[in-house]
């Protein structure tokens, strides 16, 4: 199953203006246990699914919410030169096809 099949939300914002959250929510607990306990996301995915060093990934999770953040450096500080979403709102699609 896609994880846009299970999750309510999965959107992207900025945290500042140097790092980007993930954030997937879920409708029911056994949605967001399901997810958990399939250990589908992980640093090493996120590390792999955005290029960047597994040390610099950070995943919380927050049961009582039935959510997950993941946080995430930017390459390019928001509204610099290069940097083509300001408001880190366009970085979570990656995520619409990973495989729980």
């Amino acid at each position: 199953m896609d994880l846009q099949d299970i999750a309510r939300v999965i959107r992207s914002k900025n945290a500042g203006p140097r790092c980007t959250t993930l954030d997937i929510m879920f409708n029911t607990d056994e949605d967001y246990r399901r997810v958990i306990a399939s250990g589908a996301i992980t640093r090493e995915l996120i590390s792999q699914l955005y290029s960047l060093p597994v040390e610099d990934v950070n995943i919380i999770e927050y049961p009582m919410s039935r959510a997950l953040k993941v946080a995430i450096p930017r390459k390019i500080t928001a509204g610099d030169p290069g940097d083509r979403d300001v408001y880190g709102a366009q970085q979570h699609a990656r995520l619409f096809k990973v495989q729980v």
